[in-house]
């Protein structure tokens, strides 16, 4: 397993070394050795999984403290374009965002620490996408930063995503008050 840094701090990449023959692929989806090596620390408790048509967009969601969610997120069948926005106050990278395209392909891996707000644009039918979560799910802790937020400057590449009414209605980031 590759653990890369990305241009944000303790966003990272993980590509798995995946073993590949006539019958098939066979690879480490997580190795808590090797997190603990890279110096993530963390205890999954919760395990999500998602099933998405083309143009679905999901997020930019985060869980405010003490539901505060940490994620290893990645794509078993099909492909995403997954966003992670820092939304850490006294971060220097406050705002910016790491874009990343996780296929059934590639099958590379996103861990997303607390203090992220994250989504993803469902790129192909009948896509399956996995979470590992630090902490439980606490509805009563969920927020919504607007998806297509020009403060933001994400180039999601689509017009008309299918999105929730959650969606639909994120908080603009000039009006949001992070937790973090």
């Amino acid at each position: 397993m590759e653990v890369i840094e990305t241009k944000i701090k303790d966003l990272l990449i993980i590509n798995p070394k995946v073993f590949a023959d006539s019958r098939g692929y066979f690879f480490e989806s997580y190795n808590a050795d090797v997190f603990k090596q890279n110096n993530i620390t963390v205890n999954f408790v919760q395990d999500n999984q998602s099933l998405s048509s083309t143009g679905v967009l999901r997020g930019l969601h985060f869980q405010a403290p003490p539901f505060d969610q940490g994620k290893l997120v990645r794509v078993i069948t099909g492909a995403v374009l997954d966003i992670a926005v820092d939304i850490r106050k006294d971060s220097p990278s406050y705002g910016e965002h790491i874009a990343i395209e996780l296929t059934e392909e590639n099958k590379t891996m996103f861990y997303i620490p607390p203090g992220f707000a994250h989504g993803f644009l469902t790129l192909r039918d009948n896509t399956i996408f996995s979470y590992k979560c630090t902490n439980v799910y606490n509805k009563l802790s969920e927020g919504c930063v607007l998806w297509n937020d020009t403060d933001l400057n994400i180039n999601w590449n689509v017009v008309n995503p299918i999105l929730s009414e959650k969606d639909l209605f994120g908080t603009p980031f000039k009006e949001f008050n992070s937790p973090f």
